[in-house]
């Protein structure tokens, strides 16, 4: 089967379709990766702040599937908006490779470095330590010496609405390669991809299945479309991102369900019509928009919704 490639600002290609692994167990991850190489994804999301990119890169060995065939995305914690370089070099050595095909900066929040935690400092009163006074187009300058030096094919953005993008385009030597966002049939953030799609910058989703018990996989609407063309609903809620050129990053750790994913997205994404594809954008609208990952940064991130 065939994954769709989608063409970067800056010529690189990037697999439609990859393994999320946010939440991860450290023992199951591994193996997981192992699976999806082997049934043919070639493109795995991960992040320092996951904890388990060693595991990673272990079954990144154990499939047998050259590093150069495989687009291995990574992210920059909170924690390390001031030493970009280092944190990169953390996240190299833990996976075992000399290079990224693609760095992002994971949130538009730099956290105190010389805070009480390494990955969530607090205040006294319990609220996440942000560093109030970094900016990030200081911390994407950062990011442009790591794609200039080699270590990386393509930077890009995690969780920027188009106001924390705002603050880093007017100054960018190196316009963001991607935006990777919370995207799903709840939450389709139409009018951001369009900007995005205007800037050069291609949209990812990461939870595109929602969450732990997500309401999603029994939407009706999703559901009447599955069963129309005889298929899972977890294949519409994916082939109908994919469909947009939008990157998909269906997460799980259960062999059979990384295999499924994978067969059900590419066999929807050449099913599905423009008709279907509005049906579904107009889920949301429709009065289920909802957010499922808010962490509880204590900043205005800019979102719509």
């Amino acid at each position: 089967m065939s994954v769709p490639l989608i063409k970067l600002n800056n010529g690189v290609e990037i697999p439609g379709v990859g393994l999320g692994t946010w939440q991860s167990k450290p023992h199951e991850v591994a193996r997981a990766v192992e699976v999806a190489l082997r049934c043919g994804y070639r493109h795995i999301d991960c992040a320092w702040a996951y904890g388990n990119e060693k595991e990673v890169g272990e079954g990144l060995r154990a499939s047998g599937v050259p590093r150069s065939e495989v687009f291995i995305t990574s992210k920059l914690w909170c924690t390390y908006h001031y030493r970009v370089e280092e944190c990169l070099d953390q996240t190299l050595a833990n996976l075992g490779t000399d290079y990224l095909d693609l760095y992002l900066i994971h949130w538009p929040v730099a956290l105190n470095q010389n805070g009480n935690h390494p990955v969530f400092p607090t205040r006294p009163n319990g609220n996440r330590d942000v560093d109030e006074s970094r900016q990030l187009k200081d911390t994407w300058k950062l990011m442009e010496d790591v794609a200039k030096k080699g270590k990386v094919r393509a930077i890009g953005a995690s969780n920027f609405s188009q106001k924390k993008l705002e603050e880093i385009l007017p100054t960018a030597e190196i316009v963001p390669a991607v935006n990777q966002l919370e995207m799903h049939l709840y939450n389709p953030q139409l009018k951001l991809v369009e900007y995005l799609k205007s800037k050069g910058i291609v949209p990812q989703a990461y939870s595109p299945l929602g969450s732990t018990n997500s309401p999603l996989l029994n939407d009706e609407v999703a559901t009447g479309i599955a069963n129309k063309y005889s298929m899972k609903t977890t294949d519409v809620l994916l082939g109908y991102l994919l469909a947009k050129d939008i990157v998909v990053l269906p997460k799980s750790v259960t062999p059979s369900r990384v295999e499924a994913n994978f067969e059900g997205v590419i066999a929807a994404y050449g099913k599905l019509t423009a008709e279907d594809v509005a049906t579904l954008d107009g889920v949301a609208a429709s009065g289920k928009q909802k957010r499922l990952i808010t962490p509880p940064w204590g900043v205005d991130l800019g979102f719509d919704n």
